[in-house]
């Protein structure tokens, strides 16, 4: 079900990790998850976005490969959450480096937009999207904080992958 043309045949790599990961909806929706927000109602109303735009991006996410569900017990019923499958958690250095560009070269609108990306382990932020540019650890989301000024006092640790991935269902 994609979202816009069909870009996965494309011989070039980065048309075809655009087909996936160029959707700033979709990208927008992994942001939520990492931050271990990964329940319906919580991505709709953290992101604002219309039901159906917030359906098809997690039905492409999931399709893709991104996220999986796990169910999860309501007050009344089962539900299902999103959460990472190891092919999303790779996808955290292209979030790492939108986030570290932008912070570059685009002016917040306002103090509290900020948004930096720690190496938990240091303590530190980092310019790079894929390694720590104080100690040279590379970054995964087991080692990585982000902290948004607009979403918390400190930096809140990345959601990772479930270790077993049978578990969930894809």
């Amino acid at each position: 079900m994609p979202l816009r043309s069909d870009w996965s045949a494309r011989t070039c790599s980065l048309a075809r990790g655009l087909d996936v990961l160029g959707d700033p909806w979709g990208s927008l929706v992994l942001r939520e998850v990492f931050f271990g927000n990964g329940r319906y109602d919580a991505i709709k109303k953290r992101l604002e976005v219309a039901d159906n735009v917030l359906s098809k991006r997690l039905a492409w996410l999931t399709e893709s490969g991104l996220l999986a569900q796990r169910p999860y017990k309501d007050a009344a019923r089962t539900r299902q959450e999103y959460v990472l499958t190891a092919k999303g958690e790779d996808a955290l250095p292209v979030l790492n480096a939108i986030i570290i560009w932008a912070e570059k070269h685009l002016d917040a609108p306002n103090d509290v937009s900020h948004m930096r990306v720690i190496h938990t382990d240091c303590g530190k932020p980092t310019s790079s999207a894929d390694t720590c540019t104080h100690c040279g650890v590379r970054l995964t989301a087991a080692n990585t904080s982000w902290h948004s000024l607009k979403r918390s006092q400190g930096p809140v640790q990345l959601a990772v992958a479930p270790a077993a991935e049978s578990e969930v269902s894809a």
